[in-house]
């Protein structure tokens, strides 16, 4: 007779292994056995700390971001940020039903107004930026999902300050579409104001405000 290996499961006679155990490190929890980790659920998550992380360090060290400067502002999001937005689908559900007429140039006059009106209405608020730090909440989604909630808080002075992002994934990698400040969603606060522009003057005067929307000088507060 001979004894049976550890960690290993043995039947029959004569005896075979038809189970062999790798015994865990000590120190390591074992993982779920039925509840896995899915990796691109995983590279989600790493997208949108490493994302926020690396917005907040690039302001932090320019003054001129703080200060309201379009033009770097514009090239920072353009470097960091649209490289992970489905900023077409984003447009697309701001516009609404409308969208579906609108011509390809119509399309990217849309996208480029919406986005420097967004660049616009949002640069005053660098000013704000000092020590702020971002928590990324635990992910609720299932192996498998495609289109995800990702819920963060951004700590500093204060209370924190609620920022969650809507995530597709499609052939590129995780793109997010859709961004909540503070219960509000972003898509769904502009569809209400476009659509009041639609009724009005149809997709071209809705083009023709946003342009002159984006065009008003930031509001960047005053230095002290």
């Amino acid at each position: 007779l001979k004894d049976v290996p550890d960690n290993c499961t043995v039947v029959g006679n004569p005896g075979r292994i038809v189970k062999k155990q790798h015994p865990q490190p000590a120190g390591e929890v074992d993982l779920d056995q039925v509840n896995l980790p899915d990796p691109m659920l995983d590279r989600m998550e790493a997208l949108v700390k490493r994302l926020s992380a690396d917005i907040l360090a690039t302001i932090k060290a320019d003054p001129a971001l703080r200060d309201g400067d379009i033009g770097k502002i514009n090239a920072v999001v353009n470097e960091k940020v649209m490289p992970y937005v489905n900023f077409r689908r984003m447009t697309s559900a701001a516009v609404g039903p409308s969208w579906r007429k609108a011509s390809e140039s119509q399309r990217e006059r849309l996208q480029q107004e919406f986005k420097a009106l967004l660049i616009r209405t949002y640069s005053g608020a660098l000013s704000q930026v000092r020590d702020q730090t971002i928590t990324v909440k635990p992910l609720r989604a299932a192996e498998g999902d495609t289109d995800v909630l990702v819920r963060t808080e951004v700590h500093g002075k204060g209370d924190p300050v609620q920022l969650d992002f809507r995530l597709e994934k499609d052939a590129g990698g995780w793109k997010i579409y859709n961004l909540n400040v503070l219960g509000v969603w972003l898509v769904e606060t502009y569809r209400s104001q476009f659509a009041e522009e639609i009724n009005k003057g149809g997709l071209d005067g809705l083009i023709q405000a946003l342009a002159s929307r984006s065009s008003m000088p930031a509001n960047v507060p005053a230095k002290n």
